[in-house]
């Protein structure tokens, strides 16, 4: 028995001392996911390190944009026509409030698990509810200080938790100095409650140049304001900019600007910041414009316009560099009303009252008998007018079956040119028109660019401005040009339509005796005088011209005023005009007005246009726009003494110290 025992143990001791090859493979096998597992870890230890650096970043990491505040902008005697005023909120840090938040949750969450009748709310409802009670809490505060009324939008305050949480949650915006004042004095250093200083546009003129300034409104910081910025993958709260919309705010946006700034936090997993920040760039301001206005000039021309109660145009130019000295249109608009935003209301007022179009750029206008200096200019040089022509004025000229009246049905009897400019006798210029034949007076119309824009450093300019020819009509109208044509066409009437500010190149042109000026709004010290193409008249010829302005002036058709546009010391050229339009109302008429001064030494050049707003009223150029041109060139002419004398002044006090030397 035990002998039999002893063998099986034997046996059974000796059949697990060997190896099974299946248990050998199943070693390998665990030993191979072994070594997978380890190489997985160690490649997502070892190599996607940055990888999830980026994804751990990205989850807790917030940029905020900030903006940076535009530049100012001057007259040309670096006086201040746009600046930058601070602009008050209170405002709430809510990532500060985020243990009053949780209290108020949990008492709220407890009063809904005692009450009775519950009826079905979330924890998310709960935390909002939570949330605007805090935030109102403190609104009342507010309130009570100021002694306003202002309610919490629940929805605002919701979408700025949601969105803008790294932003603060603005309570009440725009205080008045007073509120800024109160709540300086009387909230704590510690308080949830601040205020935020941010800049909105400042206007010590008003209205003053409103079209040519134009105004901004405010958009998000965008991406493209901080090339040099690192966190382009984060979750980005960008805050408001101002960016033109119109006038020189639009065109020089770019160099108005400020530079952005921006903050990078780190905010846990609520999404409440973490102090302090890890990256910060402060913004700088934008670079600065000197416009070439004189506010003076500029304030002339519009209270004059002003006093029309209608609508109309003036510029002025400064006739050896083409920099604009004042660019009024009215109606404009109160660029106050338009910042930090403009209200729907306000723009419908505007532009109802017809208050967003510039008229000086965009206004196309026949030029009335503004245009007769074009046909003389065309017909001396085509040799169909000379000093020695005469017509006979009767009172009418037939052309075709049909007469043209002069234009104001009185007979001049014999003329010429100088007489025909300085009286505006129609039939004059109807007759040489009509020999000197329509291409002449267009291709002279275009030696002066009036067929287009005149690249002034506004947007928006029209391309709508019109010099019709015969090619031009049977072009566009499929119709043949007529002599009445022509004879329209020579008084500045038909088809023919220009702008304020290209009759004011035209005149300033016309007084250096060439044919070229380009308009400037940018101030440049010791800017060269333009030179273009000269005219290309005989002198006498030329002078002609000239002489008939000035006789318009002292005697013509602008004498009916010529005690208000004389001033004494300075002669002045000039020349009326009166056209009309066909509108809704029915036939308006236009006041025209150019002119250039002083004769000896052009220096200034105006153009000013009045529309009428009552059908066929009798409507003179020298009635409506001289008065204009006169505020401006009175204002001129006495800083132009003012320095003269401020020069001799020191030129004496100068020669003095040298004696005592």
């Amino acid at each position: 028995m035990k002998e039999r025992n002893a063998e099986r143990t034997g046996s059974l001791v000796e059949s697990h001392k060997g190896y099974d090859p299946r248990l050998i493979l199943f070693y390998f096998g665990i030993a191979a996911l072994l070594l997978v597992l380890g190489g997985g870890l160690a490649y997502q230890q070892l190599f996607k390190t940055d990888a999830y650096h980026d994804i751990e970043r990205i989850q807790n990491q917030r940029r905020v944009l900030m903006p940076g505040s535009r530049g100012n902008i001057y007259d040309r005697e670096g006086r201040l026509l746009v600046g930058n005023l601070p602009r008050f909120a209170v405002t709430l840090n809510l990532v500060e409030l985020r243990g009053e938040f949780l209290k108020e949750y949990r008492k709220i969450r407890k009063a809904y698990r005692e009450s009775d009748d519950r009826d079905l709310v979330s924890a998310s409802q709960m935390e909002q509810v939570a949330r605007y009670t805090v935030v109102e809490r403190y609104l009342r505060q507010v309130n009570r200080t100021l002694g306003t009324g202002t309610t919490l939008d629940s929805k605002e305050l919701q979408r700025h938790f949601n969105q803008r949480l790294l932003l603060p949650f603005v309570l009440v915006d725009d205080l008045t100095p007073n509120d800024y004042a109160k709540l300086i004095e009387q909230l704590p250093v510690s308080s949830p409650l601040q205020i935020y200083t941010s800049t909105k546009r400042y206007y010590p003129y008003g209205s003053a140049a409103a079209h040519s300034i134009g105004y901004v409104s405010s958009v998000e910081v965008s991406d493209a304001d901080l090339a040099n910025f690192p966190g382009d993958e984060l979750k980005t709260f960008p805050m408001k900019e101002s960016v033109g919309r119109t006038g020189l705010e639009r065109r020089f946006d770019d160099r108005l600007q400020g530079q952005a700034g921006g903050v990078i936090y780190r905010v846990d997993p609520a999404g409440y910041r973490v102090n302090p920040p890890l990256r910060k760039l402060l913004p700088m301001q934008g670079s600065n414009l000197v416009t070439s206005l004189d506010i003076d000039l500029q304030l002339a021309a519009e209270n004059q316009l002003a006093m029309n109660e209608l609508a109309g145009a003036a510029v002025a130019i400064d006739i050896g560099t083409g920099e604009v000295l004042a660019l009024a249109s009215k109606p404009d608009f109160n660029l106050t009303d338009t910042t930090p935003r403009i209200s729907s209301e306000n723009y419908k007022k505007i532009e109802e009252s017809g208050g967003w179009l510039n008229r000086a750029v965009q206004g196309v206008y026949p030029p009335g008998s503004t245009f007769k200096l074009i046909t003389a200019l065309a017909g001396l040089r085509s040799g169909a007018i000379t000093l020695d022509t005469v017509v006979d004025c009767q009172g009418a000229l037939m052309v075709g079956r049909r007469p043209f009246p002069c234009h104001d049905g009185h007979q001049h009897g014999p003329l010429k040119l100088r007489e025909a400019i300085e009286k505006s006798c129609n039939v004059f210029f109807y007759d040489r028109g009509i020999a000197m034949g329509a291409q002449a007076i267009a291709d002279e119309a275009r030696r002066f660019n009036l067929d287009s824009p005149s690249g002034i450093e506004l947007p928006f300019e029209t391309t709508g401005m019109l010099v019709p020819d015969p090619a031009w009509k049977l072009r566009t109208r499929d119709e043949k040009w007529f002599d009445g044509d022509t004879a329209n066409f020579a008084i500045g009437q038909g088809f023919l339509g220009v702008t304020p500010l290209q009759m004011a190149c035209f005149v300033a042109s016309l007084a250096r005796g060439e044919t070229e000026t380009k308009p400037t709004l940018i101030h440049q010290p010791g800017r060269p005088r333009i030179r273009s193409a000269p005219i290309n008249l005989p002198t006498p010829l030329y002078q002609a011209v000239l002489q008939g302005m000035q006789q318009c002036v002292q005697t013509g058709t602008g004498k009916i005023l010529s005690g208000l546009l004389k001033i004494e010391g300075l002669a002045i050229a000039g020349k009326t005009g009166t056209a009309q339009v066909m509108t809704r109302k029915g036939k308006l008429n236009l006041a025209w007005f150019v002119c250039f001064a002083p004769v000896e030494n052009p220096q200034i050049a105006i153009a000013v246009v009045v529309e009428g707003d009552t059908p066929n009223e009798e409507f003179a150029g020298s009635r409506y726009a001289v008065p204009v041109a006169h505020a401006v060139l009175k204002d001129w002419f006495a800083k132009k003494n003012r320095r003269a004398s401020s020069g001799m002044a020191s030129l004496n006090t100068t020669t003095e110290n040298v004696a005592a030397r």
